[in-house]
């Protein structure tokens, strides 16, 4: 999905020395309240040994380069709720935590099953 001709998302990668240091998965959104387009972040994802040394805050800030390039005004990303290390790290770099919104979400069978269910019925 992130290959060929209409890629899905665009990753970032990170090396130190010519090794993998880190990456930031990340794809285009668009914000219907503002009326802009943004950049969503999946995944930012920096090697143990390698932590420390302002790389994943190097790659969000390159996400958001590209997006503000592309007329971009923001950027999201979701956080495991028990992942303290992580809401600390965007929290020190003015990332913060909205206080409004929720995640839901719906997957595997349930989600084939809401997909492939009937619109037979009027609207109420």
């Amino acid at each position: 999905y992130g290959f060929g001709e209409k890629p899905s998302f665009s990753t970032l990668i990170a090396e130190v020395g010519g090794e993998f240091a880190g990456l930031c998965l990340h794809f285009p959104i668009f914000s219907t309240w503002m009326g802009r387009p943004g950049v969503y972040v999946q995944d930012l994802y920096v090697e143990d040994r390698f932590r420390g040394r302002r790389i994943g805050e190097r790659l969000l800030r390159r996400a958001a380069r590209e997006c503000r390039q592309d007329g971009g005004v923001y950027l999201r990303l979701s956080v495991d709720t028990d992942n303290e290390t992580a809401k600390a790290f965007y929290e020190r770099l003015g990332i913060a935590w909205s206080s409004y919104e929720q995640v839901q979400k719906i997957v595997g069978d349930a989600f084939f099953a809401f997909a492939d269910a009937p619109d037979d019925e009027e609207p109420r």
